[in-house]
């Protein structure tokens, strides 16, 4: 019998049975002497006392690592409620965080797996729900909690579930309908949520799978294909999917969730709705979905429509409707954070029971308490550093008539290294200081216009390839046209410096606001002499190197013609 069941034989509502332990500040399931034993997934119960006077306890469940010592035994005061009711209170107040769990989350991802914290009090229960896939090397062997970690976040179009039967293509086998790619950065004061377009042209590398027998088998791969196709089709598991990330974007994904359609309605309904916003009244005959201007609150199928509508938004795309997703997603996760949903047991028990059924995660984090450990981690982040952003792309070339996309050169790479090398789509407080001290210790002066600038660049260290796609940058998004790639320096440094000689000053200062060089990285020595003659500063790319744009005294950078949100602004879609 579960737990709402031992709740029933006596009529006790199952919020009644979770009580806060004063002594950690969480919640506990406390069960009452004459509930029926169950070995699963309750606490335990012990007997003691002489014979006939037996009196029984709870003792609550132990966290994986944890020893939870003998409870003393004592007589209840004559005004005291008995054990296991809503009326006994803690005597000193604790912190919203402590009272229940800390729950937070970004996106789909971030409820899921935040939501799976609570297996905590059951774990045993909780994780026959939740659904493993070994994808062998193409993730991390476990989840490193004191390291930056990539999600890959994977909803598909299969049909399965009741009530699904009109969604998605017929007889598909779960294709890639939705990705995410969660960064979560190492210090915690950031995260990035990048939707990866169904349509985008790339291509799949083989792929290494393991059969349900235990076999393995290689899955050929594909080239110019949508990345779609890299999820489902013949037998390609989200490893697969995995693999395809790293294939064209050079970003490791250490681990993968994944849920159908089932997902979204059973957790909108388990947070009671999610609040929507739509600039004009939507009647979308294909969706069904019906919403008048200005604010509503899905739930349930509401809310999959919702997200599965196209000819409601932009120009009925799947661009747009990626944008609709993101702005979905920031506001469930700020349903989660907030105070009625924290502070109810009864809520948290049915996002427990939803989040991991409608779950599938690679086997490094397949265990409940590896899963809550992940939601703590999740919960450190700000919403307000939390953005959502997509992979830059453009029409796709090939196509006279325009159904896919391409990733587009002149950003994509940017956006690609900024991940890799843990920076920031957002501004911290803490490191804008750091920046503003960084930007007053630069030479002062003049600066010239960019066009004026004139510079070599070796690679002295950054990864291969950094001089070509800081020198593309350089050209097609800072406008330093006058600039040369010279190609590698004669020995590696740990710093990226840039030398040049007295009278290039004023160009020296404006390429280092424009790379945040800081005063010590600027060497006043001599110039070189570049194919047209003309005197040439250089600029040597160290080890610190965090990409091209990428701003080396900050933990955030400007990313020309990418989209950005984030999860703390309401918007509306349009």
């Amino acid at each position: 019998m579960d737990t709402q069941g031992r709740g029933r034989v006596e009529n006790v509502d199952p919020a009644d049975q979770w009580v806060l332990n004063p002594n950690t500040g969480e919640y506990e399931l406390r069960l009452s002497p004459s509930a029926p034993q169950s070995p699963v997934p309750g606490p335990r119960r012990t007997t003691t006392g002489k014979a006939g006077a037996a009196r029984s306890r709870t003792t609550p469940p132990t966290a994986p690592g944890r020893e939870v010592p003998p409870q003393r035994r004592r007589r209840p005061a004559a005004d005291e409620p008995e054990p296991g009711r809503r009326g006994r209170r803690p005597e000193k107040k604790k912190s919203k965080g402590k009272k229940a769990l800390l729950w937070t989350g970004g996106t789909m991802a971030f409820v899921m797996v935040a939501a799976a914290g609570a297996g905590y009090f059951y774990l045993k229960h909780l994780e026959g729900n939740v659904k493993t896939t070994d994808v062998g090397d193409a993730g991390a062997s476990s989840f490193k909690k004191d390291e930056a970690f990539n999600i890959l976040v994977l909803g598909t179009d299969k049909r399965t579930g009741a009530g699904n039967e009109g969604y998605g293509d017929t007889g598909s086998s779960g294709h890639a309908d939705t990705t995410i790619l969660l960064h979560v950065a190492k210090d915690r004061s950031n995260a990035t949520a990048m939707s990866i377009p169904r349509d985008l042209i790339v291509d799949i590398p083989d792929c290494r799978t393991k059969q349900d027998d235990g076999s393995e088998e290689v899955v050929p791969g594909l080239q110019n294909v949508r990345f779609n196709r890299s999820l489902g089709e013949s037998g390609r598991d989200p490893g697969c999917a995995m693999r395809t990330v790293k294939e064209f974007t050079g970003i490791s994904v250490d681990h993968f969730m994944m849920a159908d359609f089932n997902a979204v309605k059973t957790l909108t309904t388990a947070v009671e709705g999610v609040k929507v916003c739509v600039e004009n009244a939507v009647d979308d005959k294909q969706s069904k979905l019906q919403l008048p201007a200005g604010e509503s609150t899905v739930e349930g199928e509401r809310a999959l429509a919702f997200l599965r509508t196209r000819k409601a938004f932009g120009n009925s795309g799947d661009l747009d409707r990626i944008k609709v997703q993101q702005q979905f997603l920031g506001s469930l996760m700020r349903k989660m954070s907030s105070g009625d949903t924290l502070t109810s047991p009864t809520k948290l028990l049915k996002l427990a029971e939803a989040a991991t059924e409608a779950l599938t995660v690679d086997s490094a984090i397949g265990k409940v308490g590896t899963l809550k450990d992940l939601a703590l981690e999740l919960k450190k982040v700000p919403p307000k550093n939390i953005t959502f952003t997509t992979v830059p792309v453009r029409d796709n070339p090939a196509e006279t008539i325009k159904a896919t996309v391409v990733v587009k050169e002149t950003t994509a790479p940017q956006v690609f290294d900024m991940i890799k090398n843990d920076i920031s789509f957002t501004e911290v407080k803490a490191q804008q200081k750091k920046e503003a001290a960084a930007v007053a210790a630069r030479l002062k002066g003049a600066k010239a216009d960019a066009s004026q600038v004139r510079v070599r660049i070796l690679n002295g260290g950054a990864p291969s390839g950094s001089a070509q796609n800081q020198l593309d940058w350089l050209q097609n998004s800072a406008g330093v046209t006058k600039s040369e790639n010279a190609g590698n320096a004669d020995a590696d440094v740990a710093r990226t410096t840039l030398e040049y000689a007295p009278d290039q000053a004023d160009q020296a200062r404006r390429l280092a606001d424009l790379m945040g060089l800081a005063g010590a990285a600027m060497k006043p020595g001599k110039s070189v002499t570049n194919a047209q003659g003309l005197p040439t500063m250089t600029l040597t790319l160290g080890k610190d190197f965090k990409g091209a744009g990428v701003k080396l005294n900050a933990a955030s950078a400007a990313t020309p013609d990418v989209e950005k949100s984030t999860a703390d602004k309401v918007q509306c879609a349009s």
